[in-house]
């Protein structure tokens, strides 16, 4: 039985090849004859293959009256938003700012709870977390095949292969490839709060998993946001002491990093309980001809330097004058 197309959720509304659906309610297979052109179009080049005069005649008589539809339109109508750029942060471990987990054999791996070298998991509720990656400048396709580099805090708020005790570490750290549908998954745990940061996942996205060894061919450089109803009663447990105290203090809107917009775009979708473990989802539109911003170490941190300042266990007092990113 063929299988059914499933769209993806984006902060616009459901979404299937880069285009929203114009019946959100109703399947990928139901959106009319006007929507399958355009999915047509985006798969097999259909203007390049039968000629501009006959691809326009085709279009015309599958479009509604009174409009007019191109494969360009098609494309520049997707609804994308494309990733915003953000910085790397301090302790990025791509080689940016002094040690490189890139190089390591290993560092392709889905499950990043432990260290590349084996030792326990660490601490904390699980959580898989996909990437979808879509490529903009060919109409919001799937972009198969890019190298998808993720890093994050453990729950007490450090960051391994920096922080005081775990320079020698380099869990929650991990790179996948992405499969035809544009998608990543790492198994991982929920991140904890530090002083000074909403919660968060940094990612950077290469063109191939060959580029991952040079950090200036990253081509797009973000982070995923927390939703707080989903981390407030993982802030509970012993695991995250001082994660609540710190979230408090902050904002979405008032947090350096997603205060532009308040995380819109970068906020992932959250489903499951503290018991269960959690699984999100977040599209990452990118528009490879438009040159990155983003992806420089920034917020201090000197390589192999301390923890996060007052992270979680700490006083919970005023977020540092430069907090980390």
């Amino acid at each position: 039985m063929a299988r059914i197309p499933e769209p993806v959720s984006t902060p616009e509304g459901p979404a299937y090849e880069g285009r929203l659906l114009d019946r959100p309610e109703e399947e990928v297979v139901d959106q009319g004859i006007a929507f399958d052109l355009g999915t047509l179009v985006s798969r097999r080049g259909v203007m390049s293959l039968l000629g501009l005069g006959t691809g326009a005649a085709v279009l015309a008589a599958c479009t509604p009256s009174g409009s007019s539809t191109t494969a360009s339109s098609t494309a520049s109508a997707s609804g994308l938003t494309e990733i915003p750029d953000e910085t790397a942060g301090p302790y990025p471990g791509d080689g940016s700012n002094g040690p490189d987990v890139l190089e390591e054999s290993g560092i392709v791996r889905r499950d990043i709870r432990s260290s590349i070298e084996g030792g326990d998991p660490v601490a904390g509720v699980p959580l898989d977390f996909t990437f979808t990656v879509l490529d903009m400048a060919n109409g919001g396709v799937p972009m198969v095949g890019a190298a998808v580099y993720a890093w994050h805090c453990n729950a007490g708020g450090l960051y391994s292969m920096y922080s005081d005790g775990v320079t020698e570490e380099t869990w929650l750290r991990g790179v996948q490839v992405t499969d035809e549908n544009g998608e990543v998954t790492f198994t991982s745990v929920m991140p904890g709060c530090y002083a000074g940061r909403w919660t968060h996942i940094h990612f950077e996205v290469y063109p191939s998993v060959d580029d991952i060894e040079d950090s200036t061919k990253a081509i797009a450089t973000s982070q995923m946001a927390f939703p707080q109803n989903v981390l407030d009663p993982v802030y509970e447990l012993a695991d995250y002491d001082g994660s609540a105290s710190n979230l408090a203090q902050l904002s979405l809107a008032s947090d350096n990093v997603f205060g532009d917009d308040s995380g819109v775009h970068q906020m992932g979708a959250f489903k499951g309980s503290v018991d269960a473990g959690y699984t999100s989802t977040l599209t990452v539109p990118i528009d490879t001809t438009t040159e990155p911003t983003a992806g420089t170490m920034a917020g201090g941190g000197a390589p192999g330097g301390d923890r996060p300042e007052g992270g979680p266990g700490g006083d919970g007092g005023e977020p540092p004058s430069a907090p980390p990113s």
